[in-house]
């Protein structure tokens, strides 16, 4: 399946993996875990072959999918059915049966017909073998449990949200039958009834799965083994064991690790303060020199203490002063193509006002805050801006940070009256220190992009979120 030995892994100048070795078998069910940044996206990137590593092995058996955090859909005109099918091979093929089918029509009889007809049983021949048409039906099906209907695969890629899109490419590797899975965030826009399916799903999964997940109840029902990412030590800590054991296994070696150290620089402590004692007396120098090398190789062996996860602290500023009603939708209509997402819809958010926006998947609750924030236009209708009104938008793909900018750069562009050292404190707050804030956007791991997004939201006074 995937065997990794001596792997190293790099993002920059900062060592995130080194000296580590990773086998996954058939069977294997595998939730790595780490704080945010720690490595989790760069470490399943490198085992499906997708980054170069710095140094080690990775040999690959048997073909694997791989879910990225962001979704990669190719070209957008495809409809999403067939970026599914296309899985196996099967949306070719069924595109060259219906062309065969057209050639056989317009030639009723001569060799060109009999070529024609050659080629369509070959053609069927091939389909047969990837499944067919019960192929097709296990596709519709998949898609089915993770909340794309059929007017939904009918619709080109480009039409659809960008949950929509990732729900598309997770099917895609799903229905692609691979023998090891690589799932980076799977339940992300998912609803419960999909997150229930999918654990079902991944539960019966007889070849390897690697997942990343911060869905505790996905990682408790599926995985069989955990990877513990310490990017403090910069090494996977592995347990053969569920996900429960795991919490238990973890806490248990924690505190002995800590009882290790504690006691062996309690035992370093005295051996050298009686070396120093001894150091005194010429005829005991060889025997203080002893000692401390005895000290120092006391310290060498012990191993790390697992450092603690940090977390972010999130504070608010005071918004900037805005109008009894800060934003106001009027005759608000959208529609893709023939798909009709709103029509005619007003609304208004006052000053004070927690508004929520509820509806199935899919349905269009992203787009109506596109619109209102400005990030797409309406088909009819006005969005007006209140008294004062300064919005802050936090989208779900990210898309509002520039990529080619570093962490500060993105900060500076969203509060330019801000001075650097203000930026640092909110940066320093989400977890970003020192020369991270130095670091190109598009490096960032999923996290670490959400909390950059995060803390420009922090920083940008905005009074309507």
């Amino acid at each position: 399946m995937i065997t990794a030995t001596d792997l190293e892994l790099r993002a920059g100048t900062r060592t995130l993996l080194t000296g580590v070795t990773l086998r996954v078998q058939p069977g294997d069910r595998i939730g790595l875990v780490g704080r945010n940044g720690a490595g989790k996206t760069t470490t399943l990137t490198a085992l499906a072959g997708e980054a170069l590593t710095a140094d080690g092995e990775i040999d690959r058996r048997g073909e694997h999918g791989y879910l990225p955090q962001d979704p990669r859909t190719g070209d957008l005109d495809v409809l999403a059915r067939d970026r599914v099918l296309s899985a196996r091979g099967l949306d070719a093929l069924m595109h060259d049966l219906a062309k065969t089918q057209v050639a056989m029509a317009e030639h009723a009889d001569g060799p060109q017909r009999d070529a024609a007809i050659r080629r369509y049983g070959n053609l069927e021949d091939r389909f047969a073998a990837l499944g067919g048409y019960a192929a097709e039906s296990e596709a519709a099906r998949i898609c089915a449990n993770l909340g794309l209907p059929d007017r939904v695969l009918g619709q080109p890629l480009r039409t659809l949200s960008g949950g929509q899109r990732r729900r598309v490419e997770l099917a895609r590797i799903l229905f692609s039958a691979a023998e090891t899975l690589l799932l980076d965030e799977p339940t992300n826009h998912l609803d419960a009834d999909s997150i229930t399916w999918l654990r079902d799903f991944l539960r019966s999964h007889s070849g390897g799965l690697i997942v990343i997940s911060h869905d505790v109840s996905l990682l408790e029902h599926v995985v069989n083994k955990v990877w513990y990412l310490d990017a403090g030590r910069a090494t996977i800590d592995q347990y053969n064991v569920g996900w429960k054991a795991y919490l238990i296994q973890r806490d248990t070696d924690e505190r002995r690790r800590r009882r290790e150290r504690a006691n062996t620089e309690r035992k370093v402590d005295q051996l050298r303060g009686q070396a120093d004692k001894m150091r005194a007396k010429a005829t005991k120098a060889r025997a203080a020199h002893s000692m401390d090398r005895r000290a120092d190789r006391l310290m060498a062996g012990l191993a790390d203490v697992r450092q603690s996860d940090r977390v972010a602290k999130v504070r608010f500023p005071t918004p900037a002063q805005c109008g009894r009603t800060p934003l106001l939708g009027t005759g608000l209509s959208k529609s893709y193509g023939s798909l009709e997402v709103f029509l005619d819809v007003d609304l208004a958010v006052d000053k004070g006002a927690r508004v929520v926006i509820l509806g199935l998947n899919g349905a269009g609750k992203t787009t109506l805050l596109r619109v209102l924030a400005g990030q797409e236009p309406a088909d009819s209708g006005e969005v007006q801006p209140g008294h004062g009104l300064r919005i802050g938008y936090y989208a779900q793909e990210h898309e509002t940070l520039d990529v080619d900018r570093t962490v500060l750069e993105n900060m500076r562009a969203t509060a330019p009256e801000s001075t650097d050292g203000e930026l640092r404190k909110i940066l320093g707050a989400f977890l970003f220190s020192g020369d991270a804030a130095s670091q190109p956007a598009g490096t960032l791991s999923g996290g670490e992009k959400t909390r950059l997004a995060l803390a420009s939201l922090v920083s940008s006074g905005a009074n309507v979120l």
